[in-house]
């Protein structure tokens, strides 16, 4: 009687191998996958520790900032007399930095995120000072400096950093409250901190107490700086001045409608100053349709919820408030501009992330998201409990 064949006695041909011959075993020399569990190698370490999923968010959000910004830039530089190209070609030129800034900040340690924000934070302040003093005026305020031909807007970098020193100190102690708001991004700083706040378990009467601060610093820029007084203006009452720009804007909305009008054949564009910056989404909206925008709405909610969710996992204190923090700055910025496109708010010079133009604001938003995906990443538990024991001692760097 014959014996039942075993699986000894077959044979697994690899048909790479069998397609390959003599190279397929030079190429078994190579040795495992570059990105290996079992190689403890900073980049497998990293690799396995951050958030993958909401990486590739963020890369779709840089992929469709750059479409938008080729389909919105050109008729703006042809208008003043560039180069059709020049603000994509800038755009593209700042988002290599950029990149390369989001994955090495996301390398970091809290510790070490805490140092570099520190001194982020400090030469911005510098900066801003700087600029107050001999920046050029532009539409009322002084926003931006020259540095080596580069146009700086500080106050773009000094935001994540605050935000991550603001996380340190309720970490410290959820006690503390520090009411020194500063005007030019006051109230979307405001907001974070009063999250901060909310997050940190604070009573709800110190929130409150931020948001009448708040409340109180935009009626007095509103009564003080002239330029805030006539957006308000114009946004209660649309007679009283000039609101082509957010006109136009609808407009765009209304022409595009749920699926665009197609790629270059946008209207607005060709007259919207600020078409490739502060109303991209609205070029995005007729050019490609409501379909599209709603994407964008989905993408950036999921960066910020899955950043919250990461958060609130973590046993760092810091991490979860500076993680936090980071994610709301984040989705508030990207709902102002939204807003502002959809006439639900006054004009605000904000930028939509990774998706509007403008070198400075696209290396601090790599630079605040880069902290993010390293303060979200999944730590060794060896890691968080001698965080722990940091924490207990109060050693923080």
């Amino acid at each position: 009687m014959e014996r039942a064949p075993t699986a000894k006695h077959f044979q697994f041909i690899n048909p790479l191998e069998t397609i390959l011959g003599d190279q397929w075993a030079n190429l078994r020399l190579l040795g495992p996958p570059m990105i290996s569990r079992e190689q403890r190698t900073p980049l497998s370490e990293w690799w396995w520790t951050v958030d993958r999923l909401q990486l590739a968010a963020i890369i779709a959000l840089i992929l469709g900032g750059v479409i938008l910004s080729l389909a919105a830039s050109p008729p703006v530089a042809t208008r003043i007399g560039l180069d059709p190209f020049h603000f994509f070609n800038r755009h593209v030129l700042f988002l290599l930095p950029s990149f390369i800034v989001m994955i090495a900040v996301s390398f970091l340690s809290p510790r070490q995120i805490r140092r570099t924000a520190l001194i982020v934070f400090a030469v911005s302040i510098a900066l801003i000072v700087v600029t107050l003093l001999i920046g050029p005026e532009v539409k009322g305020s002084r926003r931006w400096i020259t540095l080596i031909g580069v146009n700086i807007q500080a106050s773009e970098s000094a935001k994540p950093a605050f935000v991550v020193l603001a996380a340190w100190l309720f970490a410290e102690s959820a006690s503390l409250l520090v009411m020194e708001p500063d005007f030019g991004q006051t109230m979307l700083i405001l907001m974070v901190w009063g999250a901060l706040f909310f997050i940190a378990g604070m009573r709800m009467i110190w929130v409150a107490g931020l948001g009448g601060a708040a409340g109180a610093g935009l009626f007095a820029a509103y009564l003080f700086v002239p330029h805030v007084a006539g957006r308000i203006k114009r946004f209660m009452n649309p007679a009283s001045g000039d609101t082509f720009q957010v006109d136009t804007a609808m407009e765009a909305f209304y022409n595009g409608g749920w699926f665009g009008l197609g790629p270059g054949e946008g209207i607005a564009k060709r007259s919207l100053p600020d078409s490739h910056t502060d109303f991209v989404f609205a070029v995005a909206a007729e050019e490609f349709g409501i379909i599209l925008c709603l994407a964008l709405l989905a993408l950036f909610a999921f960066v910020v919820i899955r950043a919250l969710t990461r958060a609130y996992a973590t046993e760092d204190t810091f991490a979860r408030f500076a993680a936090s923090g980071l994610a709301i700055l984040f989705g508030v910025q990207a709902a102002i501009n939204m807003s502002v496109n959809l006439q639900l708010i006054p004009a605000k010079g904000m930028t939509l992330p990774f998706i509007s133009y403008g070198g400075s604001s696209i290396v601090s938003l790599a630079y605040g998201v880069g902290m993010m995906l390293a303060l979200t990443r999944q730590r060794p538990r060896t890691e968080m409990e001698s965080i722990g024991d940091a924490n207990a001692v109060r050693s923080y760097a």
